[in-house]
């Protein structure tokens, strides 16, 4: 062959694997970066972010989230170990050597084997906005002594930076992702957390030990500002094969959420106000179909949203409605056909959900134009739709999700089978920086960026401005 026919089939070849690679690949792309291949393991329970505090019946496990609709209350949780103790919270102002007390209440549980702690949640209410307090907990014993800012009053150009978290359990990667979340350089202000909290389920017997041991792992970010829950798979702890029919029972008892102060009937599906975003939590794993407890919730819910005043419309699941990857593929679909209809017609502007242990951002579409009929049954394009985030991928021992579906589909804008964790800085009514860490890269390090534009101020394809 000569030289001139040689670089003619170069050519060509070249030519036709690009023809392949662009009928492969459908939709946004797929992050070259390549995990290091390794089992994921659960710290031991002597390590030392377990560490039990020093002292008899020394508070553990402390964690704080929103106790009302707006932002002017917080409820306190803590565990003693040997007794009882006291349920009496002391807390003030950064400001005020006024000190207050506020009573909680007291709350233990079984499963299987295993009884907990003694349970103490106490609501502080009356909080001024935008003001950083000090709280004591172990009255009469061992006291220890935190603090917490409460967020500044709602309103349409608060600027508020949120962190996201799924999925996190207790391994050394959990310990690695919480890590990177507390050095971010953009610092998180309030965690909201997609669901999948300890992993205690997937030990024998569902050894509720380790409930105890995340919640003092967690401790040095729970303890100081609030995490916003929502219920996910693991935290259902159904195992009536040992006699334990009761579902969520350890969530329920350690994680108190302020539902009945936006209407809800039920600790799994709720709504908050903080400074300029309405945050909506909704369940998974409990009853959605049309006439529920759940459904008609939200039927109500949606329209209360004021965007004049809180212009950041913001909804917290556990399933992903759209997801890449084989794992947990379609499990959210169901939901999504009773709901995604609303989330379009109230212009959500973003969804976040877990489940899935991976992390992927879609592209603003929605699939409601489907009926039985028309056969129209396809993701498209809609500026009115939510981004759809899922960010499950904060390290737990069950490991990383790999296996994506090919090609990937026109509505996966990026994907990545990594772990990490990811922020939503509010900067006004209008925009909104997001950005997705991978907990391999150094704190500062963003592996996927976005601005929003939000739905109600500036509904504009966001994609034109890149």
């Amino acid at each position: 062959m000569g030289a001139g026919a040689w670089c003619w089939s170069v050519i060509v070849g070249v030519l036709v694997l690009k023809a392949a690679l662009f009928v492969v690949v459908d939709g946004g792309s797929t992050s070259s970066f390549v995990r290091k291949v390794e089992k994921t393991i659960d710290m031991p329970m002597d390590s030392d972010v377990f560490t039990t505090p020093p002292g008899y019946n020394a508070p553990q496990q402390v964690h704080i989230t929103q106790g009302d609709h707006v932002g002017k209350a917080m409820i306190v949780s803590w565990v003693t170990m040997d007794e009882p103790g006291s349920n009496t919270v002391r807390y003030w102002s950064a400001n005020s050597k006024r000190k207050r007390n506020a009573e909680g209440t007291l709350t233990r549980y079984s499963f299987f084997n295993y009884t907990s702690g003694f349970i103490h949640h106490c609501n502080l209410t009356h909080l001024k906005h935008d003001t950083k307090y000090y709280y004591m907990v172990g009255i009469g014993y061992t006291t220890r002594t935190f603090w917490f800012t409460t967020p500044p009053e709602v309103g349409p150009d608060v600027p508020y930076t949120f962190g996201l978290i799924g999925d996190l359990g207790q391994s050394y990667d959990s310990n690695i992702t919480l890590s990177h979340y507390e050095m971010n350089p953009v610092k998180g202000q309030t965690v909201l957390f997609v669901g999948d909290i300890s992993y205690a389920d997937n030990y024998p017997n569902h050894d509720n030990r380790r409930w105890d041991s995340w919640g003092r792992f967690a401790e040095r970010s729970t303890a100081y500002q609030p995490w916003i829950w929502t219920a996910g798979n693991h935290e259902l702890d159904y195992a009536p094969e040992i006699g334990e029919d009761e579902p969520f029972k350890p969530f329920t008892h350690r994680f108190p959420v302020p539902y009945k102060s936006s209407g809800s009937n039920a600790p799994f599906w709720y709504s908050i106000k903080r400074a300029s975003a309405h945050i909506i939590v909704l369940a998974s794993y409990s009853a959605y179909g049309k006439y529920t407890p759940q459904y008609k919730w939200l039927e109500e819910e949606l329209p209360k949203v004021n965007r004049t005043e809180t212009p950041w419309l913001i909804v917290l699941l556990h399933a992903p409605w759209y997801n890449s990857y084989n794992y947990h593929y379609m499990e959210g679909e169901s939901m999504r056909v009773m709901y995604e209809a609303w989330f379009v017609k109230y212009k959500v502007d973003v969804v976040f959900a877990g489940h899935v242990h991976a992390y992927e951002r879609t592209e603003r579409v929605s699939n409601i134009a489907y009926n039985i009929v028309n056969g129209i049954c396809k993701p498209v394009k809609d500026q009115s739709a939510p981004v759809y985030i899922t960010i499950g991928d904060g390290g737990n021992l069950e490991g990383l999700a790999t296996n994506m579906t090919e090609p990937q589909p026109e509505y996966s804008a990026f994907r990545e089978s990594s772990f990490g964790h990811a922020t939503f800085d509010i900067k006004n009514r209008t925009h909104a920086f997001y950005g997705w860490h991978r907990n391999q890269d150094g704190v500062a390090v963003t592996g996927d960026t976005m601005w929003f534009y939000n739905r109600y101020w500036k509904p504009e394809d966001e994609s034109k401005s890149v």
